[in-house]
């Protein structure tokens, strides 16, 4: 007998992959990756850096989402992170979530 549990377990599994993978689409997408990449300094700090110093932080997803619109300087160095408008609040807090995933 089919078991509805199997299913949602199934499901998750499948779909997990592919919303890393939109995720990084939608960073290349909004040009984030021209200034940070996964794991190593450009511009501004490593994606995973990011992760990591946020991790245990329950407002993480709506400090970052906002970092990324308005735009920040000094938390990373004197390197301003220019505002980014042209992000969606959605798009914004689903680059965070991916971002916090990396860790």
């Amino acid at each position: 007998m089919f078991d509805l549990r199997c299913l949602v377990v199934v499901s998750a599994v499948l779909l997990a992959p592919w919303n890393a993978f939109a995720s990084a689409e939608l960073a290349r997408s909004k040009n984030c990756v021209a200034c940070h990449s996964v794991e190593r300094r450009m511009i501004g700090p490593p994606f995973k850096d990011i992760a990591g110093r946020y991790a245990n932080d329950g407002s993480a997803v709506q400090t970052l989402s906002q970092r990324i619109r308005e735009g920040t300087v000094g938390n990373w160095g004197q390197m301003p992170m220019p505002e980014q408008p042209q992000v969606s609040q959605d798009d914004a807090e689903a680059l965070t979530r991916w971002i916090l995933s990396l860790q």
